[in-house]
């Protein structure tokens, strides 16, 4: 039987090294042999877990910030509703759940689900039919015409990344060759970068910049729609605001792994770079970048925590507080997790989150 580790090693025999983002693409999205298509990657029996996994309370936070933003813009009569990267479709079913106080937002809802694993589209499908969701490949595809309402968390550190080493005036791009069997990186001869044109003011020779195209298009398409056609969108992921540093990590039954041991059977990930994200979605607004423990308790986490403890007792209260001190605490997912809004100009930042300052002249 051909293993991923096969499919590579004759590729690169016939080709060449592979650029890192080539290399994280075939691993996680092989038709065949790829790591979010050929299984479902959450939860205990996975090889990690997400915010909304751990507790309800994320995905109704989620969902009350956006519909509060719906509000604010007017509640415009159709809206598009879309998440990226949906999992198991647990943050939008609770999303839905906890919205549904809120007049007329669900019946103005067009509900899109941008996913490319078909194991995790059948869990979507199970949670969210009642909504009548739609599926899309990519984000390309985002419907126009209507505002758009979206929210993507840990869906851009799983796109795929180039890594290169600052030289001189020029970079060296990292590549992924084999030896003896056995994948590891390389580096190639230096040359411009355009696209880091920028960075030779904050770098010196020998340190790592990452760059992510994909995540640059997808946020420049979502930036137009909701400049365009009203709208906001709330990204949550890890990263910080500039990219610096070999970030690229494997995790493989929840633990970390050599990111060249196993292609196809470990998830890929690397920080998200917030400012590229945000540079790429102008002219759409965005907000200050903020810790997602902050946005948390700014959106209520504590006092929802502490009516949803009412009634619980022993095992599963000790649960409910450790997964809200996962959500919020520093040393947990509260500080490595931001969170960033885009929102048309005009416009506030979905509650939570704070817009950028503007300088007055004296």
């Amino acid at each position: 039987m051909t293993t991923l580790l096969d499919h590579l090693l004759t590729r690169i025999a016939q080709d060449g090294p592979l650029k890192v983002n080539d290399y994280m693409a075939t691993c996680l999205l092989h038709p065949q042999l790829g790591y979010y298509t050929t299984r479902d990657p959450l939860g205990q029996a996975g090889d990690f877990t997400t915010a909304p996994e751990i507790s309800q309370m994320f995905g109704e936070l989620v969902g009350l910030s956006l519909a509060q933003s719906w509000l604010d813009q007017g509640a415009p009569a159709r809206f598009t509703l879309a998440e990226l990267g949906p999992g198991r479709g647990t943050l939008m079913a609770d999303l839905m759940r906890a919205t549904r106080g809120v007049p007329g937002f669900h019946a103005a809802a067009d509900l899109v689900l941008v996913e490319a694993s078909p194991p995790l589209r059948a869990e979507q499908q199970a949670r969210l039919e009642a909504y009548d969701p739609t599926w899309l490949d990519n984000a390309a595809a985002l419907p126009e015409g209507a505002p758009l309402f979206l929210v993507a968390n840990e869906f851009f550190d799983a796109l795929p990344i180039r890594q290169f080493l600052r030289d001189g005036e020029g970079w060296s791009e990292r590549r992924i060759t084999a030896t003896d069997g056995r994948l590891h990186p390389a580096q190639a001869g230096a040359a411009p970068e355009p696209a880091l044109a920028h960075r030779l003011e904050d770098t010196r020779d020998g340190d790592l910049v990452e760059l992510c195209p994909a995540a640059s298009a997808i946020a420049a398409t979502i930036g137009t729609r909701i400049a365009e056609q009203g709208g906001a969108a709330l990204i949550l992921d890890y990263g910080d605001w500039r990219s610096q540093g070999d970030t690229l990590q494997a995790l493989q039954g929840h633990a970390y792994a050599d990111p060249y041991e196993s292609p196809g059977a470990a998830d890929l990930t690397a920080h998200v770079d917030f400012e590229e994200i945000a540079r790429a979605a102008a002219p759409a607004c965005h907000s200050l970048l903020t810790t997602q423990g902050v946005f948390l308790e700014r959106l209520g986490i504590t006092p929802r925590a502490q009516a949803l403890s009412a009634g619980l007792s022993d095992a599963a209260l000790s649960d409910h507080i450790a997964a809200h001190r996962r959500l919020t605490h520093p040393q947990e997912m509260g500080t490595l997790f931001k969170a960033l809004a885009l929102y048309p100009e005009g416009q506030q930042p979905p509650p939570g989150l704070d817009p950028i300052p503007t300088t007055k002249p004296l």
